[in-house]
């Protein structure tokens, strides 16, 4: 059985955004109750359209950010109410890989001094030691020992791709957070880089949690999905759970909308109109209920609370007639 390395628990993050002069703030709760489990070794995809809570939930994760209420424990410790020195502690245990490869290395500093810069803040390895460290690292993720010396400019999409990979690795933390990590990339290199996740996490039983809005991408890497609308997870199980047969009808559209080369995965197109709510002012009730087909007067009164149903967690009021 994994061990739990990360539990999070009516996580909740809202922020005040100003109106105008004169005008009371708002608050935007971009991330409004999210509750999960991360086991050892495992992956847990989060999916949803742009706007759903997803980078805020990385943020969340990273220790960015503090939450609003709710809790996060990772290994024993509850984030939001962490002292400076546990923090510290903590931060080494979860890294980050982005979804742009060369914003996030620094163009004017050498590879290999980049993935070194973790060893030398939180180790007390020599400099001979850290080379060696990264120089392993480097040809780990499928890189040769002469790119130790080279510039980000120097490479590929996927190469730096792989230098940010590489690097989130360096202290092989316990949690790799990947928000949207291939989407910048060419489809040829994508499965090259998901590849790449899967064998680091083989060899280093990293837990990942695993960000996108491609359930097509998602289906290799995930164990457990989590969809998200509007700041709220709606359907939360395994992936073959979930993916043989989905519940709520903002995941049967998602699913839907997933291109296939085979014809028996081609199910018919579920359209779902209109835009996704301002988080400013979201609906009453279920927040998707305009957009909802199967919507009723009691979707638009009462917000349907997560509950298990053929054995994953949905939020739907009419799950059991609408999947009948």
């Amino acid at each position: 059985m994994s061990q739990t390395v990360l539990q999070a628990r009516d996580l909740t993050r809202h922020y005040e955004v100003s109106q105008g002069f004169m005008k009371p703030k708002a608050v935007v709760k971009a991330l409004n109750g999210v509750s999960f489990e991360l086991k050892a070794g495992k992956t847990l995809a989060v999916v949803g359209e742009s706007g759903c809570g997803k980078s805020t939930l990385a943020r969340q994760l990273t220790l960015i950010e503090a939450p609003t209420a709710g809790s996060l424990v990772l290994d024993g410790v509850d984030i939001a109410h962490a002292g400076k020195a546990e923090l510290k502690a903590l931060r080494s245990k979860v890294q980050m890989v982005f979804q742009n490869p060369y914003a996030s290395l620094n163009p004017r500093q050498k590879v290999g001094d980049q993935l070194g810069e973790p060893l030398l803040i939180n180790t007390k390895l020599t400099a001979k030691e850290r080379e060696d460290k990264v120089k392993a690292m480097m040809k780990r993720v499928g890189l040769r020992p002469e790119h130790y010396y080279r510039y980000p400019h120097m490479f590929s999409g996927g190469q730096r791709q792989r230098i940010a990979i590489a690097r989130a690795m360096m202290l092989q933390p316990q949690i790799v957070i990947a928000d949207e990590p291939t989407s910048a990339l060419d489809v040829s290199i994508q499965a090259q880089v998901l590849n790449l996740f899967m064998d680091l996490q083989e060899e280093f039983n990293t837990a990942y949690v695993f960000i996108s809005h491609n359930l097509a991408v998602v289906e290799h890497v995930a164990d457990d999905l989590m969809v998200m609308y509007l700041g709220r997870a709606v359907e939360v199980g395994s992936k073959e759970t979930i993916y043989a047969r989905p519940l709520h009808p903002y995941t049967q559209a998602l699913l839907s909308a997933t291109p296939s080369i085979y014809p028996e995965d081609r199910s018919i197109k579920i359209k779902i109109h209109g835009e996704l709510p301002s988080p400013l002012n979201p609906p009453s009730g279920c927040a998707f209920h305009k957009r909802c087909p199967y919507a009723t007067e009691l979707c638009g009164r009462e917000v349907p609370q997560l509950r298990t149903l053929e054995g994953r967690e949905v939020a739907c009021h009419h799950a059991e007639t609408i999947n009948a």
